[in-house]
């Protein structure tokens, strides 16, 4: 893409990998087909189109939209607008589910647009939003063609297997997780489970006291560590489960239930994030986050009916496909921009 031809940036001034870089390595290329779009921050992949920072003011002078995702990407579009006199419209995304602070308020007051990405987290913005949920690739995500094979491949349990991914922790739920697990596998010995992820950030000792409470209660062979693989290796661990768990007890928006059920694969979630927009009584279950022998009674009929799993895991891609692809995030993005651009 040539400079002139730029109508959008999308900044991404964190290198170390996280939900909102993940957002924009997955939408700008898909964006790209149809507006002159690219990211600029350090430590982009290659295949998503980018300028560098350094270069952002000598860019010809157009209009251009800006979109932040963060306080410090609203804060330098003010000042490349500010002092190096770009012609910049705003548009901010929040994923956010708590009261802002009131330097963020004021960055957010100066937006011309804001996105929420979902209901509840609009609730939390002290004006008026446009809710775009995201979506995600459902070519890559897909059910498997033989489950059982592919199992075998990756050296996992015959038997119903349910997964919980994402990082180790205890916003995340993980500790109800296994809790959870720990009530329902002794009387099912036909069942097996995986928790996945990473404990970053002084975390060890929570995972550490995860496995301590397995091996007290002799399941260290039925509840699994396996360790963390990369994002291009996701699908497959979906497509080997019959069950998916998002325990979570915050969330700003959580696509792990979407990717599980892309992947043909029903969903118990807690009532936080976007999870209630998500999953339906078709294609799983809701309950409240930290109650654990609720989450282990809404995971219980999923785990001895199988064709209560059959069902809800066909719903699950259905409702994936009706409402939650990329494709449709990445419209409706675009139409904003064009929106400001005009």
């Amino acid at each position: 893409m040539q400079n002139a031809e730029i109508e959008v940036i999308a900044p991404n001034l964190k290198r170390r990998l996280s939900g909102v870089t993940a957002t924009v390595v997955r939408l700008v290329p898909i964006q790209a087909r149809s507006i002159g779009i690219v990211a600029t921050g350090p430590g982009l992949p290659p295949e998503v189109p980018h300028v560098a920072l350094a270069k952002l003011p000598f860019l010809p002078r157009r209009r251009r939209v800006w979109h932040a995702r963060r306080n410090t990407e609203m804060m330098l579009g003010l000042i490349l607008r500010r002092f190096f006199f770009m012609d910049l419209k705003f548009v901010f995304t929040s994923a956010s589910q708590r009261r802002h602070t009131g330097y963020t308020k004021w960055l957010i007051s100066k937006m011309d647009e804001v996105v929420a990405t979902s209901s509840r987290t609009a609730a939390y913005l002290e004006r008026p939003a446009h809710v775009i949920l995201h979506g995600i690739d459902t070519t890559g995500f897909t059910p498997p063609e033989d489950r059982a094979a592919l199992r075998a491949r990756l050296g996992l349990p015959e038997g119903v297997l349910v997964g919980c991914y994402g990082r180790i922790r205890a916003q995340k739920g993980t500790d109800a997780f296994v809790d959870a697990m720990i009530r329902l596998l002794p009387a099912r010995p036909g069942v097996s489970a995986l928790v996945m992820g990473r404990a970053t950030e002084g975390q060890g000792e929570f995972l550490a006291r995860l496995k301590a409470k397995v091996a007290r209660a002799g399941l260290e062979g039925r509840i699994l560590f396996p360790p963390e693989v990369t994002v291009d290796r996701m699908a497959d661990w979906y497509r080997v489960l019959d069950l998916y768990v998002a325990p979570q007890r915050w969330e700003g928006f959580g696509l792990t239930p979407l990717e599980a059920m892309a992947c043909g694969v029903p969903v118990v979630a807690t009532r936080v994030g976007a999870f209630e927009e998500i999953v339906t009584p078709q294609t799983g279950a809701l309950v409240d986050p930290g109650d654990i022998p609720a989450l282990a009674a809404a995971c219980e009929p999923f785990l001895d009916d199988d064709a209560m799993r059959t069902a809800a895991g066909a719903a699950a891609r259905a409702h994936v496909l009706a409402n939650f692809r990329i494709e449709n995030e990445a419209a409706a993005l675009v139409a904003l921009y064009r929106k400001l651009l005009a």
